[in-house]
C-alpha cells in the first residue's frame, strides 16, 4: 500500500498534462513524480526513514504537493500545520509533534528560527526560496537538496495501520490537538472522494484555496489518482477566483460557506463565464437555505455539501446534487437544512445520551465508525479515550435529528466549540487569553450568527471595579495572541454572567439571548 505507486502510474498515463498550476508555474503529471521522487531520495540521504515526522509551515503552493508525494514514497509522517496559526500556537504543536525535518516556506522562516532552540528533536531546517540570510542561520536549501538527487522511483511497503498525517485541529483544552490519520484511513478517504464527493476525468481541473494542509488538501490524491488539474490558489480573492475559474474553465472546486457568501457579494460575478462548472462542493461549516438558494441562482444545479471532520479523515456525510435539486424542485425542501446521507463506508448513526439510536426526529449525538475513523490522538491518550464510546463510536459532539430516509439535520453542538468561517474555534481558549487582560474579571466566549460567517466569536466582559476598557483593545490584546480568526469580532459588557444552580457558568443561557427566533443554534 503507498499512495507513490498511484503517482508513478498518472505520470505514465499523463506525462505532459498539468498536475499543479500556480500562478505562472505549471507543474505536470512527470515533472511531479520527478520532483517528488528527488524529494524522497534527498530526505532518505539525510537519514529520515518510514515513521519520521516531517512538518509543512507554508500557505498553499506547489511543494505541498510534491512534498506529501514525496513523504507518502518514503512512509514519512506529514505533519500539517496551518498557516494562520499564531507563534505560540505553532510552537505548542511543533513540540508535540516533534518532527525531524520541517520545510517552510520564506513567510515563516524567522518564526521558526525563533523557537528552533526550543525544538532538540528538529535536525534539519529546509527552506523554500533560500537566501544567504537561511545560510547563515543553518537552514538548509530544499533546490540544492533535491537538484542532484535522482529522479528514479522510490517507494517503501507501508501497512494500513502506519501512521500517515499528523492533523492538527483545536483542543477544548485550549491547546492544538493532533488526529493521527494511519494509511487506510487516507486510502479509504480516497475511496469516499472518487465514488461519492468528486468523481472525476482527466478533463476536470479543480479549485482549491482553502489550506491544503487541511480539509481541501484530503482531495489531492484522489484527484492525482484521476489525472485531474489541481488549480492552487494561495489566498481568497473573489475577483481573482472568478477569473481563474474562467480563465482555467474550471470544473469544480471546494469552498467554505463564508468563500461562498464573498462570491455572491462579488460585483463581477455578473460579468464571469462560470459555465465551465460542474460541481461547486461547500463544507466546515452549515450554510443558511436562504444561502445555498441564492448560490444556486448564480452556479446553476452544481451544488454539493459533505460533513466530516480531521477525526474522520474528510467527509462521512454528503448532500449530492440530486438531492440539493429534488429540494429546489419542492419535493423535500428541508433537505437544504441537511447535511445529507451517510457515504460509502462510514457508519453513521445519531445515539442518545445512553448509547441507543435515537427514534425519528428525536435529537441524538452524530457518531461515527469505520474504516475512515481516525486511530487517535497523538500523545493524548486521555482525550483518546473521550472521543469514543465503549462500542467504538467516535462522538462528534454534533448534535442531531435523523429522518425516515437517513438524512441527518444538525441542530446544535454537544461540545463548545463553535465554527467561524470553516475554522473550528473553542471558547475556552480565547477566554483564556481574555483572562490575562488586567482590566477583565471574567469572561464568556460565544458564537453569535452572522450572514457571512455563520457565527463569529462575541466575548462577553464582566470587568473588575473601577477599570475602563474599551472593547477594540480587547479584541487587539486577543489578535496578538492567536491566530486572527480567532479573535473576538465584537466584545458585549455586562454586571455579571448567568449562572445554573450549581453556580456555574451556563454558556447555553448566555447563547440563547443571540440565538433567538432562530430554529437551528448553528448557522
Amino acid at each position: 500500500m503507498n499512495f507513490g505507486i498511484f503517482l508513478e502510474r498518472s505520470a505514465k498515463r499523463w506525462p505532459t498534462k498539468a498536475a499543479v498550476l500556480f500562478r505562472d508555474q505549471v507543474l505536470t503529471y512527470r515533472q511531479l513524480e520527478d520532483d517528488s521522487n528527488r524529494l524522497a531520495h534527498a530526505l532518505q540521504e539525510l537519514g529520515l526513514q518510514r515513521g519520521d515526522r516531517v512538518a509543512i509551515v507554508a500557505p498553499n503552493r506547489p511543494e505541498i504537493v510534491v512534498a506529501e508525494c514525496a513523504f507518502y514514497k518514503l512512509g514519512l509522517v506529514k505533519v500539517a500545520l496551518n498557516s494562520r496559526l499564531s507563534p505560540q500556537e505553532l510552537e505548542d504543536a511543533l513540540t508535540n509533534a516533534d518532527p525531524i525535518a520541517c520545510l517552510v516556506a520564506p513567510s515563516h522562516r524567522p518564526v521558526v528560527q525563533a523557537m528552533f532552540e526550543r525544538l532538540p528533536g528538529m535536525r534539519y531546517r529546509i527552506a523554500w526560496e533560500f537566501s544567504e540570510a537561511d545560510a547563515q542561520a543553518g537552514w538548509l536549501d530544499g533546490a540544492a537538496l533535491t537538484a542532484q538527487a535522482s529522479a528514479r522511483h522510490i517507494h517503501v511497503d507501508l501497512n494500513s495501520d502506519d501512521l500517515a498525517v499528523l492533523h492538527y485541529t483545536s483542543g477544548s483544552t485550549g491547546k492544538l490537538k493532533a488526529a493521527m490519520q494511519t494509511m487506510g484511513n487516507r486510502m479509504t478517504s480516497l475511496r469516499k472522494v472518487i465514488m461519492v464527493r468528486m468523481n472525476s476525468d482527466s478533463d476536470d481541473v479543480m479549485l482549491l484555496v482553502g489550506p491544503i494542509t487541511h480539509a481541501s488538501g484530503m482531495f489531492i490524491q484522489a484527484l492525482l489518482f484521476q489525472g485531474v488539474t489541481i488549480l492552487l490558489m494561495d489566498r481568497f480573492n473573489p475577483p481573482e477566483l472568478l477569473e481563474a475559474i474562467e480563465k482555467h474553465r474550471v470544473t469544480m472546486c471546494f469552498m467554505v460557506p463564508t468563500m461562498i457568501y464573498g462570491l455572491l457579494a462579488e460585483p463581477s460575478i455578473k460579468t464571469r463565464d462560470l459555465s465551465s462548472l460542474r460541481l461547486v462542493s461547500y463544507g466546515a461549516s452549515p450554510m443558511s437555505p436562504a444561502r445555498i438558494r441564492e448560490a444556486r441562482a448564480v452556479f446553476g444545479p452544481v451544488l454539493a455539501q459533505g460533513y466530516g471532520a480531521g477525526e474522520t479523515t474528510g467527509g462521512v456525510v454528503h448532500l449530492s446534487t440530486a438531492d440539493h435539486e429534488r429540494a429546489f424542485r419542492g419535493e423535500k425542501p428541508e433537505l437544504l437544512s441537511s447535511c445529507g446521507r451517510a457515504t460509502c463506508e462510514s457508519e453513521v448513526v445519531v445515539l442518545d445520551d445512553d448509547g441507543n439510536p435515537v427514534q425519528e426526529g428525536e435529537i441524538g449525538e452524530i457518531c461515527v465508525r469505520g474504516p475512515d475513523v481516525f486511530a487517535g490522538y497523538w500523545r493524548a491518550p486521555e482525550l483518546t479515550r473521550a472521543a469514543f464510546d465503549t462500542k467504538g463510536w467516535l462522538r462528534t459532539g454534533d448534535l442531531a435529528r435523523i429522518d425516515d430516509e437517513g438524512f441527518i439535520y444538525i441542530v446544535d453542538r454537544r461540545k463548545e466549540m463553535l465554527v467561524s468561517g470553516g475554522f473550528n474555534i473553542y471558547p475556552s481558549e480565547i477566554e483564556a487569553v481574555l483572562s490575562l487582560h488586567p482590566a477583565v474579571y471574567e469572561a464568556c466566549v460565544i458564537g453569535v450568527p452572522d450572514d457571512n460567517w455563520g457565527e463569529v466569536v462575541k466575548a462577553v466582559v464582566v470587568t473588575r471595579d473601577g477599570v475602563a476598557v474599551a472593547a477594540q483593545e480587547l479584541i487587539d490584546f486577543c489578535k496578538e495572541r492567536l491566530a486572527d480568526f480567532k479573535k473576538p469580532r465584537s466584545v458585549d459588557f455586562v454586571s455579571e454572567l448567568p449562572r445554573n444552580s450549581n453556580g456555574k457558568l451556563s454558556r447555553k443561557d448566555l447563547r440563547e439571548r443571540y440565538w433567538q427566533g432562530r430554529d437551528r443554534r448553528v448557522n
